[in-house]
């Protein structure tokens, strides 16, 4: 697959953002999740739509509100007077690519519904299981400037995110030709779809493949051991949280063509992947980011 051109055609919609682009795309890849926070009109939605639109996957956005139960989000059993029987309804969770919009806007008992779905990739409803759609994804969003009515996602529901970024503005020049030009929602109508369902599978695939040499394995648990002893943390990078880190780059080391995952490539991703999982103690000064900076220093 021409990664290249993918990221290409997304950022011929989503103008100045190939960086960003291609953390989703590697997310996606690696089959993990995304969550974006930043604050509104930057383009997370024209974000997530650009890259279904180009891998031709089935797309649904949800937005969140402090009453959204659970059923919104998974499907309700309702009465079907022609069967004489409940049938399942499904919520707009079965989908490809779920945009999650203003997550920490729904209250706890919802957020876990979908977080549950993001783990098993399935949900149950009044005891019946359903098996969602593959690849699923959620893109998901948060505004990190307006707290009121908001339930902040808890650590252990962040750490099922593989990657947490923000959009951020545009360069002035890029801004600047965003306005004199075309709506870029109309530029969205005419993307063309490039890839596939059963290509995006195969891909996966692949990146599963991707070697990693010892010395970046070895760089990988001297960072995670680090993390667990560093006098700012309280509770360090788990398992999960170096696993997700690996096969992130993988995916990233697969959309460039690259044979193996070099330490380098492992150290230009760790903030998206690690800074998230760290529960800093109360009497931190540093930002999750600064200590994730330490860390790489340390291991090197």
């Amino acid at each position: 697959m021409d990664y290249l051109r993918v990221l290409e055609l997304v950022e011929g919609v989503v103008r100045g953002k190939r960086r960003v682009a291609e953390l989703v795309l590697a997310a996606l890849l690696a089959d993990g999740h995304v969550l974006l926070e930043d604050v509104p009109g930057v383009g997370k939605t024209l974000l997530a739509l650009a890259v279904a639109r180009v891998l031709n996957l089935k797309f649904k956005r949800f937005q969140f509100t402090s009453d959204t139960l659970p059923a919104d989000l998974l499907g309700v059993f309702v009465f079907d007077p022609k069967k004489g029987e409940f049938v399942f309804k499904e919520g707009p969770i079965f989908t490809n690519v779920l945009l999650a919009d203003e997550i920490n806007r729904a209250s706890p008992k919802t957020q876990s519904a979908l977080l549950e779905a993001m783990a098993e990739r399935q949900v149950t409803v009044e005891g019946v299981t359903f098996k969602l759609p593959d690849p699923f994804f959620v893109i998901a969003t948060q505004n990190p400037v307006d707290e009121w009515g908001t339930f902040p996602l808890p650590h252990s529901q962040l750490d099922r995110f593989m990657v947490k970024t923000s959009v951020g503005y545009p360069p002035e020049e890029v801004e600047r030709e965003i306005l004199a030009g075309e709506d870029p929602y109309k530029k969205l109508e005419r993307l063309p779809a490039y890839g596939h369902r059963e290509l995006i599978l195969r891909e996966r695939q692949k990146v599963a493949q991707k070697k990693v040499p010892e010395g970046a394995l070895d760089f990988v648990m001297r960072v995670v051991s680090l993390s667990r002893r560093h006098p700012a943390v309280r509770v360090g990078i788990s398992t999960r949280g170096a696993l997700q880190w690996v096969n992130f780059a993988r995916a990233l080391a697969h959309i460039r063509d690259m044979p193996f995952v070099p330490v380098e490539l492992l150290k230009e991703c760790a903030k998206e992947v690690l800074a998230h999982r760290l529960v800093l103690k109360e009497s931190s000064t540093q930002r999750g980011e600064e200590v994730v900076e330490e860390l790489l220093r340390e291991a090197s």
